[in-house]
């Protein structure tokens, strides 16, 4: 592709706004993560979460070709982040003597890398697919996801802040991005590609079964938690 061409240009609006629809989801990950930590780790939380997202998806884009090739990755992939966005919540309810996982600055960067190498899948092909082979575009891609990874991530901490409730929301959020990858992997295309109603039932029910566990199993374990403290 021609340097500073029309395709060019379209490619590169084409990733901005990938970049801004898919990195929401990294913003939300990492905000949470970084939640319990004094203040004074917040931001040094925010910082290092998104090198660690940035590099995980540097290294995802390089091998995007083989990784197209694995079977069963995005089923994986959504299947962790179910579990990411169950951990977000339980997490809540640990005591000052039982602190969760993501109390701690290490637990928290395990919590935010895991967490966005889960994701990436997405953003990587969608960058990539974008790109058109365009390394010089997969890399502007890379670099303008940076500031809006750490500005969201920001934002969303300071409202956590004020609406605790936003929690739930976030964790939904990433419960309906997993489920959505589950969907999309293509070993499952017989039970939901088409447009047909059993298959697009069996869409929306991954969607709304996923989001519903999720909830109900964080609140759970925030409540079990709560009262052995």
């Amino acid at each position: 592709m021609e340097l500073f061409s029309a395709a060019w240009w379209s490619a590169l609006m084409a990733i901005i706004l990938i970049d801004l629809v898919l990195a929401g989801d990294n913003a939300i990950v990492i905000a949470l993560a970084a939640r319990n930590l004094p203040a004074e780790l917040q931001k040094k939380a925010i910082i290092w979460g998104t090198v660690g997202a940035i590099g995980v998806r540097a290294v995802m884009t390089v091998g995007v070709v083989w990784l197209l090739q694995v079977p069963g990755l995005m089923l994986v992939g959504g299947l962790g982040l179910v579990w990411i966005a169950y951990k977000l919540l339980a997490d809540q309810g640990g005591s000052e003597h039982d602190a969760p996982v993501v109390s701690t600055f290490w637990g928290a960067m395990k919590t935010i890398v895991v967490a966005d190498a889960l994701m990436g899948v997405d953003n990587v092909l969608g960058v990539a697919g974008a790109a058109h082979g365009a390394f010089d575009l997969v890399i502007i891609g890379l670099l303008i996801s940076v500031p809006i990874v750490v500005f969201g991530s920001s934002v969303v901490l300071k409202l956590v802040e004020r609406f605790p409730a936003i929690i739930q929301i976030g964790a939904a959020v990433l419960a309906l991005t997993a489920a959505k990858m589950i969907v999309n992997e293509p070993m499952l295309d017989s039970w939901f590609d088409g447009s047909d109603l059993p298959k697009t039932a069996a869409r929306w029910g991954t969607y709304i079964v996923t989001v519903i566990a999720v909830l109900v199993g964080g609140h759970w374990a925030t409540r079990r938690a709560a009262m052995r403290s």
